[in-house]
């Protein structure tokens, strides 16, 4: 189960992304935003997060107009590794080195298409272990130190 969440900025990528994992069989949850309306991405960020944290959802999108804010939100919930991705790269680095488990995405940055690859490199990338394991467990250190 994907968790999936946007403020207004980020509402119509948000759309397509969902139309694009059910035509590809990918189970999501909606944590909102569900209009246009303008409001507080730091809300739908910690939703998502909270989501993935707990065990509820394997991984997680957030998406605003940069991804910066949001991605900042959701990085703020213990557990969670979200990372800002404007390109294909990243996105599969950030699975096989760091176990991202929350992609952002800046939907005023990327446009759908480049977002949507984005998108299915994410998920489809595992993480690669070994040498990487004890770096994403400083990581989780650092978090435990505050």
């Amino acid at each position: 189960m994907i968790a999936i969440g946007s403020d207004h900025g980020g509402y119509a990528l948000k759309q397509a992304i969902m139309k694009h994992l059910e035509k590809k069989g990918l189970e999501y949850k909606d944590y909102g935003t569900y209009t246009e309306d303008s409001c507080d991405y730091p809300i739908y960020g910690e939703a998502v997060a909270r989501a993935v944290s707990a065990g509820e959802c394997e991984r997680g999108i957030v998406i605003c107009g940069t991804g910066i804010g949001i991605s900042m939100a959701a990085n703020k919930v213990k557990g969670v590794r979200a990372a800002l991705c404007g390109d294909c790269y990243s996105a599969e680095f950030t699975r096989l080195h760091n176990d991202a488990n929350i992609l952002a995405l800046g939907a005023r940055v990327v446009g759908e298409g480049l977002a949507l690859k984005i998108v299915d490199t994410f998920l489809e990338t595992g993480f690669e272990g070994g040498r990487h394991a004890r770096r994403v467990a400083l990581i989780s250190e650092i978090e435990e130190r505050g």
